[in-house]
C-alpha cells in the first residue's frame, strides 16, 4: 500500500534497464522538463483507471476548407497530374491563383455527389 506524503505525492522507486534510463535522461535534457513531469505525462497518455491505453482513434479529422492540388488529389484519391488536367479543362471545381491551384473541399464533395 502506498503512503501519501503531505501534498498528495507518493514516492515511487523503480529500477529501469540502462537503455530506458538513458532515454529518460535524454528526454529530460532535450525537453527541459523534470523526470517527474515526463513520467506523469507518460502515465496520463498510456494508463487509464481501467487499464492500458494502447492507441487513440480520431473520429473526426480537421481538414482545411481550402485545399492545395495535392490535398485535393488525396481527398479524391486521384493522382495530382490527373486532377490538374481535369481542373485545367474545367471538369473539376477549382481556381488557379497565380501559378497554383486551390480547391474548396465543400465544392469538391458536392461535385462528387452530383449526378
Amino acid at each position: 500500500m502506498l503512503r501519501y506524503m503531505g501534498d498528495d505525492q507518493v514516492p515511487v522507486y523503480v529500477r529501469l534497464a540502462a537503455e530506458s534510463a538513458q532515454r529518460l535522461e535524454r528526454a529530460v535534457t532535450t525537453s527541459g522538463r523534470s523526470k517527474r513531469a515526463l513520467i506523469e505525462s507518460a502515465l496520463r497518455a498510456h494508463i487509464a483507471d481501467d487499464g492500458l491505453i494502447v492507441g487513440r482513434a480520431s473520429l473526426r479529422e480537421d481538414t482545411p476548407a481550402i485545399l492545395t492540388l495535392d490535398e485535393a488529389a488525396d481527398l479524391l484519391r486521384l493522382g495530382a497530374d490527373g486532377l490538374l488536367t481535369a481542373a485545367e479543362a474545367g471538369k473539376v471545381p477549382g481556381r488557379k491563383i497565380g501559378e497554383e491551384w486551390r480547391f474548396s473541399r465543400e465544392a469538391l464533395l458536392a461535385w462528387l455527389k452530383a449526378e
